[in-house]
């Protein structure tokens, strides 16, 4: 995409957030700490969760991706080994790999500042090779461009996931300013989508 979505700041969840979460993953949420980046369509579309759940389970998996439309985008991406060959790069690219160390850093310091997972790794592979792109994405969208240099680039080969409005239906009525930003979002598909997947 030529333009990727604006960084927003997080949010505490509000109960027409979490409907949404509910409708975008099929379950309830888990350790929901707060909206860690907006959809331009005015939905969550990445969530942050406490590094325990409820039930004292570790979950080193800060960034959460709920958005089924970018899930689905960023699945295509790792099917035509987007991670192979990012995993390569880092092997051969010096300048590359200290900057994907400093995402892994800066995840882990993230998690640490609500609490200390001892001798859990961040998450998405870091820092030494790419297992996981939507961990990738979701940090690169929490944390603003130029913190995670690979999940930048993950977010540039993304469709417009957005473009047809928002991908579920809970929370639309209760946001009006989410539903603004839909009908702004469905009248941009409308002029031509270039597609990629729904």
């Amino acid at each position: 995409m030529e333009t990727p979505p604006p960084h927003t700041d997080p949010t505490e969840p509000t109960d027409a957030d979490i409907a949404a979460f509910k409708e975008q993953l099929g379950r309830p949420p888990r350790g929901l700490r707060a909206i860690a980046h907006r959809c331009p369509c005015g939905q969550p579309d990445v969530v942050e969760t406490a590094p325990r759940l409820p039930d004292g389970t570790p979950f080193p998996t800060l960034y959460y991706l709920t958005c089924p439309r970018a899930a689905l985008a960023i699945g295509t991406l790792e099917a035509n080994g987007v991670m192979k060959e990012m995993t390569e790069r880092l092997a051969t690219d010096p300048e590359l790999a200290a900057a994907y160390r400093a995402a892994h850093e800066d995840y882990i310091a993230r998690r640490d500042a609500i609490e200390v997972l001892a001798n859990f790794p961040s998450a998405g592979g870091m820092p030494d090779r790419v297992k996981c792109l939507h961990v990738l994405v979701g940090h690169s969208l929490a944390a603003g461009p130029g913190v995670n240099p690979l999940g930048d680039e993950a977010i540039a080969m993304l469709p417009e996931w957005w473009r047809k409005g928002p991908c579920v239906s809970a929370g639309i009525v209760d946001e009006p300013g989410a539903a603004a930003a839909g009908t702004a979002a469905d009248t941009a598909a409308g002029a031509g989508d270039k597609g990629g997947p729904a």
